[in-house]
């Protein structure tokens, strides 16, 4: 069942280097269009400042966030820090991926997306938790393949970045759930993104003509995704979007507060 407002989560590209100016910077272009931020956890590979940390800054600047938390780099001992820091801080969403492929050693084995809702959900029974809402708990999920059971006991699920109002719905329909379902939609800044996208997930079907008009003029990618944003709102059956601007986050911005 979607919720009563449609809502867009925007991503920001999280700080690579101890500062947190170009990340406070996005937050406050895209808090007129943003319901939510979603703060990603060592994106592509890469280290970044914790999301946790990031998200507790969009809170204190009035925002309201989903800290990623990927199952790559922890143990068990490192997860249950997190929630810790996270209760401390107030953070309360999170969305837990698998992780991309690092760019240097290896992932550890100990966790899976699965055993981290597990153990999420049983920390706030614990004693130390006390005083401590439940946590809200995402997953993803892609187009190619039904979505596991098990992800039914999260609380929201994020959906793989496509480029097809159609594809989208046909995922609705091949798999029915009540949980809000948040669409991805993702600018296309160059021609040269669309190549490593392709490259690195060829799940996600980028169409000749989005990269044709991209080449054109670097500014297409962000109006088709703003148009796709209005259309998946107004199909009605998605709860929001999760909107990847990337760069060009002053141009997302400006086009979507006078859209919507």
């Amino acid at each position: 069942m979607c919720a009563d407002r449609f809502r867009v989560v925007c991503e920001i590209e999280p700080p690579t280097r101890p500062g947190l100016t170009h990340a406070r910077h996005q937050i406050g272009v895209l808090t007129p269009v943003a319901d939510a931020f979603l703060i990603p956890d060592n994106h592509i590979g890469r280290a970044t400042v914790s999301s946790i940390a990031v998200a507790n800054e969009v809170r204190a600047m009035g925002g309201r966030s989903i800290a990623c938390v990927n199952s790559r780099d922890r143990n068990l001992l490192g997860f249950r820090r997190d929630l810790l820091t996270a209760a401390a801080y107030g953070v309360e969403s999170f969305l837990f991926v698998h992780g991309d492929k690092p760019t240097a050693g290896d992932r550890t084995s100990e966790l899976t997306v699965r055993t981290m809702i597990d153990e999420a959900r049983r920390a706030t029974d614990q004693p130390t938790f006390e005083g401590t809402a439940p946590f809200r708990l995402g997953v993803t999920a892609g187009h190619r393949r039904p979505m596991a059971a098990w992800k039914q006991a999260a609380d929201f699920v994020f959906l793989q970045v496509g480029y097809s109002v159609e594809a989208f719905l046909r995922w609705r329909e091949q798999n029915p759930t009540d949980l809000p379902v948040h669409a991805g939609v993702m600018v296309l800044a160059s021609a040269g993104m669309a190549r490593r996208l392709r490259a690195s997930i060829p799940d996600i079907a980028i169409p000749d003509a989005l990269v044709e008009q991209v080449t054109a003029d670097p500014e297409a990618g962000v109006h088709a995704a703003c148009d796709l944003v209005l259309a998946l709102r107004d199909t009605g059956a998605f709860a929001g979007v999760h909107l990847v601007p990337v760069s060009r986050y002053r141009s997302v911005a400006a086009q979507l507060e006078r859209a919507l």
